[in-house]
């Protein structure tokens, strides 16, 4: 393919990432073009402002959540209507007076909580006709925004669960409910912080915009293009190197974008033509793409927007989310780049070549010196950052900023040594590996930072990526003043104003695509605060349950099953965060009672997590996979055809969240030492592998059938060793409720206490469920019970609970009022369940000496027909 003819295309898919990320309007006129310019940039200086201490500093313009959410709302709304064609027929140079007159109004209704902030909160529930009419007009030009910045479907879902609330007594009698005036249906979703201006906007406002404004800034600064490059560098030379390098960049971008779109565009530019070059198939090199990019949202530490509402809706630190997202993503991602590695072996693909060529021991050599330096460095880093806290006290924030300084002067001048990294979209050799990463080393500083603040100092997300951003913002800034000032003895061309103008102008570039960025997000937020309004208000969620139960016969697997199917459904429409708010909010409830009727303990954290998978996966599910398309207008391939690679690639992440449900260890959660992280770690990375291996018919030679499902019974034995370990060894001990003081007594603070409890539901249906509490510090079985919120009274020899305290464990575990304490269960003395990865790792030697000799057999023949 010439050049001439691939420019249309990538000009295309530019336009196909515009219309879904930024909006698609590209105004000529002056007025149009800089309020599309200076509004984002005002947003992003205003969503600074909020972030920021030096509000309170200065006490000056401090603003509380519910304002704040407003302003974001007004931005977002009225982005939406300038930024977002009405059809893609309409104008897209300029911007019709019909849209102005909107954005305005639309702006006001979405201000209109701040502006009238005093005057509501005098009457609350009590609204004026006024407060009406600008609640319904909001309402209906937030859907109207919605669909011109996400499409039908978040507006369609939407409108549904708006028409529920108000025609409640005409529905079918299973979902029938009281209704609501339109009085009250108005203060719910617009006038209060129930609805539109509930939780989901509330991290759009606090935390997301963040963080994918330090993803804008790092690309602005050029580290989306060193990630790219140091991957290719890494692994390019590697039998279907480019297609690892793309999984390899595409993880790393998920730094710097959230958008799997934006994502393929981003590394695919880059990755798909090298992968067509070595011998994948058009359809191939973009599902490669698909699948990494997909799963970038899948990345801690930024990860999707959808991981900060699991702060909210779980009720656990940012930190929390990470430590459990990690290791699922991590053997993802590993997995991924074996699934290349086979399919460059089934071709007979090789990679690049390098420029220069190094041997095993010493690439070994190199490999083990960086690791060893990485480690000595962040063991300095984290025992001498402590060290001057402890001796300087208040003082140490400015010790640290002076160090951080230091290090990124030698940092660049480290840079300068080395040439600066090539921006084109063509590579037509490898570039070495330690002048391509010493080029850009100082990228990471800012990350570094972030994790300090979130890790260490425990600073709230929003906090820490506001340090990170000045930090980045100061990068942007002076990278290339202090380039030009270090190499001004190498003759170098730029000087110091021109040099600091460009990090001018990339710093407000990024600002402003930050911006523009978040005007989806932002729309999607507010638009999926109707659904969980409409839920908090009407009760379907309860009704929700009871229509699952049934359709499932209660069981756990059918309702995940339903759970996956419907978040890829919703998923082909709706963008991951609107997606993951919608699904989360009907179905976790759901998962996670059913899961307790089962006597399976499910955490909240996995429900979420599996419900953001799915999500995520809709991505690049066909027929509607954006990212498909994307990847489909880079490569020349069929998208159709090239979602369904992609998926298949994908299959490999969609078993994860079915596994994580039922043995949690893969989430970090139960780990009781060091030695059991590494074993669980081993046990789910090669599991992973093993699974990979089978789903793609080929692991060291072609497989044969009976080798395949040796395969898979395999990676189900490493990943869920628990599951024969239970037929042979009961884990819980049952015992009667009567036992529970004297059993609390024995128990030691922090152990786990697990009951099963029987009651009623409102409507008389019986149920039971499994509950667990963590055992407080108290002495004494009476006051361990009441430190967890219960006191119980006996009736007829049976145990009940009696009183539940406000806030307690006892409540956060829905435990009521009157519910019988069946049994108590206690662990049992067994061996580990690990000792069943003895048998696995065994019958997967005695596939690997099969293959061997197999492959040793094709070998031979192969020389002797040559021969």
């Amino acid at each position: 393919m010439t050049k001439a003819s691939e420019q249309p295309e990538a000009h295309e898919v530019q336009d196909l990432v515009a219309e879904v990320d930024t909006g698609g309007r590209k105004p000529k006129g002056a007025i149009s073009r800089n309020v599309l310019f200076f509004v984002p940039l005002a947003w992003t200086l205003f969503q600074l402002w909020y972030a920021s201490p030096l509000p309170f500093m200065v006490n000056f313009l401090v603003l509380n959540d519910t304002e704040a959410r407003a302003i974001h709302l007004a931005f977002a709304i009225f982005l939406s209507y300038t930024a977002f064609p009405t059809f893609k027929s309409s104008p897209k140079r300029y911007i019709p007076i019909q849209d102005w007159l909107v954005a305005f109004v639309a702006a006001f209704c979405a201000a209109y909580i701040y502006i009238m902030y005093s005057e509501l909160s005098a009457r609350p529930g009590k609204p004026e006709p006024v407060d009406l009419w600008v609640a319904v007009t909001g309402l209906v030009l937030l859907l109207e925004a919605t669909r011109r910045a996400l499409g039908p479907p978040l507006m369609v879902v939407a409108s549904v669960f708006l028409l529920y609330t108000f025609a409640g007594p005409f529905m079918p009698d299973v979902i029938a409910h009281r209704g609501a005036s339109l009085t009250k249906g108005m203060s719910h979703f617009w006038l209060s912080t129930e609805g539109v201006f509930g939780v989901a906007l509330g991290v759009s406002t606090g935390m997301v915009f963040m963080f994918v404004l330090f993803g804008s800034l790092l690309e602005a600064a050029g580290a989306g293009n060193y990630f790219i490059r140091t991957a290719f560098a890494g692994l390019g030379h590697m039998r279907g190197g480019p297609a690892k390098a793309a999984v390899l960049s595409s993880a790393m971008t998920g730094l710097v974008s959230g958008s799997s779109i934006a994502n393929v565009v981003t590394t695919g530019t880059f990755t798909i033509p090298l992968m067509k070059k070595v011998g994948f198939s058009a359809e191939k090199a973009g599902a490669v793409e698909v699948a990494s990019s997909t799963n970038g949202q899948l990345t801690p530490p930024v990860m999707g927007a959808a991981a900060f509402l699991m702060v909210e809706y779980v009720g656990i630190s940012y930190i929390e989310v990470i430590k459990h997202a990690f290791l699922p993503a991590v053997i993802s991602y590993i997995a991924l780049i074996y699934i290349v590695h086979l399919e460059a072996c089934k071709m007979g693909l090789e990679g690049l070549p390098r420029l220069k060529k190094s041997s095993f021991g010493r690439s070994l050599l190199t490999f083990l010196l960086v690791a060893l330096g990485l480690v000595i460095i962040g063991g300095c880093t984290y025992y001498g950052l402590g060290w001057i806290k402890t001796v300087a006290g208040e003082g140490a924030i400015w010790i640290i900023c002076v160090l951080i300084v230091v290090a990124y002067l030698l940092l660049i001048m480290f840079a300068c040594r080395v040439p600066d990294l090539e921006v084109s979209t063509e590579m037509l050799e490898l570039p070495p590996l330690a002048a391509t990463a010493q080029a850009g080393y100082y990228y990471l500083l800012p990350i570094v930072v972030l994790m300090w603040c979130l890790v260490v100092e425990r600073f709230s997300p929003s906090l820490s990526a506001f340090y990170a951003t000045v930090l980045l913002i100061l990068i942007v800034l002076s990278q290339h003043p202090l380039k030009s000032f270090f190499r001004r003895l190498q003759g170098a061309q730029d000087g110091f104003g021109r040099s600091f103008s460009r990090g001018f102008t990339e710093m407000v570039s990024g600002m402003v695509a930050g911006g523009r960025n978040m005007i989806g997000i932002g729309v999607a937020t507010a638009a999926a605060g109707i659904v969980v309004g409409t839920v908090t208000l009407t009760g379907i969620g309860l009704v929700m349950t009871e229509f699952v139960e049934f359709i499932s016969g209660g069981s756990l697997p059918l309702i995940l099953l339903f759970t996956a199917v419907i978040s890829l459904l919703l998923g082909m429409g709706l963008p991951t965060t609107a997606n993951y708010i919608v699904v989360s909010t009907l179905m976790a409830p759901v998962i996670v009672s059913l899961g307790a009727q089962n006597g399976l303990i499910v955490p909240l954290i996995a429900v979420h997590l599996f419900v953001f998978y799915f999500g995520i996966l809709a991505d690049d599910t066909p027929p509607v996979g954006l990212a498909a398309f994307a990847a489909a207008g880079i490569s020349g391939g069929d998208p159709i055809r090239t979602g369904i690679q992609g998926f298949a690639y994908d299959i490999r992440t969609a078993i994860l969240p079915f596994i994580f449900i039922y043995n949690t260890e893969l989430l970090m959660i139960g780990i009781g030492s060091w030695v059991h992280l590494v074993v669980v770690v081993f046990g789910a990375v090669v599991a992973m592998l093993v699974f990979a291996a089978a789903t793609q018919g080929w692991f060291l030679v072609k497989n044969r059938w009976w080798e395949t499902l040796a395969l898979l019974l395999i990676a189900f034995t490493l990943f869920r060793p628990g599951f024969y370990w239970d037929e042979l060894y009961p884990p819980l001990d049952d015992r009667p409720a009567g036992e529970l003081v004297q059993i609390l007594d024995r128990i030691s603070p922090g152990e786990q206490l697990r009951l099963t409890l029987a009651g009623e539901r409102m409507n008389g249906t019986p149920f039971e469920m499994a509950i667990m509490l963590t055992v407080g510090n108290e002495e004494g079985g009476e006051e361990k019970l009441r430190g967890l919120g219960i006191e119980t009274r006996e009736e007829e020899g049976r145990v009940y609970v009696d009183m539940v305290g406000f806030g307690s464990p006892a409540e956060k575990a829905k435990i009521d009022f009157d519910q019988e304490i069946v049994t108590i269960h206690l662990p049992t003395e067994r061996p580990v369940k690990e000792w069943m990865f003895l048998p696995a790792l065994a019958l997967l030697a005695l596939l690997i000496f099969l293959q061997r000799q197999r492959a040793g057999r094709q070998v031979s023949l192969a020389g002797a027909s040559h021969g």
